[in-house]
């Protein structure tokens, strides 16, 4: 990163692992110390981009003796494995109480000695341009790479002279202070929109939002009469399919061929929020087709690239889909189980850990889409896609929950059918679509600016870590101890201390 030829005079560079301790032994306790509480902590405890370090949780010394990291105060904890370490996962150990902390067997500890301040080499390894290095580094799998210690070792650091690196670090805490208030307020902001947000989908999908609409609308049709008449519909349209299907065949219908339709079942109200007269809950099953996809062969490279869209589950957040990353062939649609969606399909995430169960999408082109998610065929009818993705959104944290199967919680189609799903008068469901959409555009456009705004504090920060390790942070005092002369100080010290170890380690001869 930093060359010897760009550093001030009084400068040098130095591998880590001279200025550093990496990964050494604590202490050794005393067995009866084996009950005495000490700091915890795991990976998560490690805020991003040197945010901080949370203490709170502790353990009985005997739990984590074996099969942790240990550390002490001072030290810096250096996350190894991605993506913790690209994201800044770092810290500088405060004050512990009990003197010693365990924690992550992904973390690093590095122990500075006399050539080195910890607040010096934490501050150097936060910089992203070296976890951009770090990065093009690490060995493993995927998803298991790791920065290798032999590797760690050998970085090349720049050293200040001691008294400037307290004063560098001084200035660098200042100015980072100022950047750091400006982004726990803009963070602070970007939560409370997405309270704002949160608020806005339940009041519309309940009815709230549009209170006063309805006060002076006349509308000609019920949810309740709107939700017959949908059924009815798509009754309609599951024998014209039938119909079109016995006729591509050959075949003519067969007898009671019309009882095969399932009009779906009504939902369990029990503990959904009440609606305002003239709405009615209804399954998305009994008012919508919905169908689920699937992947064509990846073997066989005839079906990939060609002119269909195709939708995997991970573009599938809370978004319109106006273009897909992949597309499939003719030939891949016919030779696998999924279809084309039509556009205004919204489409539901229904397998993945954490966040992809349960997000939703408005399909803005025909595609076809894989097994992870459903396509609710909304567009069919004149309800707004719009209203039933306000819906499922604002449902989200209920619906990810919501599972079958054994090794990965899912949804399925036959779930998805059952789900509730409010039905208004048409007029005012496109009211709410209209209204809320007005308003989700003045809160995306603040989330884009505070976005920027981060954007900006985070290359600040960066600029001032690159002043700070190239020597444009503080003015040098000549009359400083050169850094080069320190170091070759302590290189003497450490081989004389060696020399002496060996000597004590050598078998005396016995007297003749």
């Amino acid at each position: 990163m930093n060359s010897a030829g760009k550093l001030p005079p009084n400068w040098t560079t130095a591998r880590l692992d001279e200025v550093c301790g990496i990964n050494e032994r604590s202490f050794s306790p005393l067995p009866a110390a084996h009950h005495m509480p000490v700091h915890f902590v795991p990976m998560a405890a490690v805020q991003e981009e040197f945010g901080g370090i949370d203490l709170s949780a502790k353990r009985p010394l005997g739990e984590v003796l074996k099969g942790y990291t240990a550390f002490v105060e001072g030290d810096v904890l250096f996350a190894k494995i991605t993506p913790c370490m690209e994201n800044g996962k770092l810290a500088l150990v405060p004050k512990l109480v009990n003197h010693i902390g365990y924690g992550s067997t992904e973390f690093h500890v590095l122990r500075t000695g006399d050539a080195a301040i910890a607040a010096w080499i934490a501050r150097y390894l936060s910089q992203m341009e070296f976890r951009r290095a770090a990065r093009q580094d690490m060995s493993g799998s995927a998803g298991q790479l790791r920065i290798q210690t032999q590797w760690l070792a050998a970085v090349t650091v720049p050293i200040a002279p001691l008294a400037e690196q307290q004063r560098i670090m001084q200035r660098v805490d200042e100015a980072l202070s100022e950047i750091d208030v400006g982004v726990i307020e803009l963070k602070a902001a970007k939560r409370k929109l997405t309270l704002y947000r949160q608020s806005l989908l339940k009041s519309a999908v309940e009815g709230t939002l549009t209170a006063d609409w309805r006060q002076h609308a006349r509308t000609r049709e019920t949810g309740a009469n709107l939700h017959a008449r949908l059924l009815c519909e798509r009754r309609a349209r599951w024998e014209a399919r039938q119909l079109a299907r016995f006729k591509a065949q050959g075949k003519s219908a067969p007898k009671d061929w019309r009882e095969r339709f399932d009009p779906g079942t009504a939902p369990d109200t029990s503990n959904l929020p009440g609606l305002p007269d003239g709405w009615v809950y209804a399954s998305i099953g009994q008012c919508f087709e919905v169908a689920v996809g699937a992947t064509p062969s990846r073997q066989a490279a005839e079906y990939w690239g060609g002119g269909v869209p195709w939708v995997s589950s991970g573009e599938v957040s809370f978004n319109r889909i106006t273009t897909t990353r992949e597309s499939i062939s003719d030939s891949g649609l016919a030779n696998s189980s999924t279809q084309i969606n039509p556009a205004g399909s919204v489409l539901l995430g229904m397998i993945g850990e954490g966040k992809t169960r349960g997000q939703v999408a408005i399909l803005d082109i025909p595609a076809a889409n894989n097994q992870n998610c459903a396509a609710i065929w909304v567009s069919e009818t004149e309800v707004p896609p719009e209203f039933v993705y306000y819906w499922l959104w604002s449902r989200y944290d209920e619906t990810r929950r919501g599972s079958s199967g054994n090794n990965q919680p899912a949804l399925n189609k036959s779930l998805v059918q059952a789900m509730p799903v409010p039905i208004a008068p048409i007029e005012e469901m496109r009211e709410i679509a209209e209204r809320v959409s007005i308003q989700f555009a003045g809160i995306e456009a603040q989330d884009r600016e505070i976005d920027r705004l981060l954007r900006m504090a985070a290359a600040q920060r960066q600029n001032i870590l690159r002043a700070a390790f190239s020597g444009q942070l503080v003015p040098q005092d000549p009359n400083d101890e050169p850094a080069s002369v320190l170091l070759e100080r302590i290189r003497v010290r450490r081989q004389a201390l060696s020399s002496q170890t060996a000597q004590a380690r050598r078998p005396r001869r016995a007297a003749c």
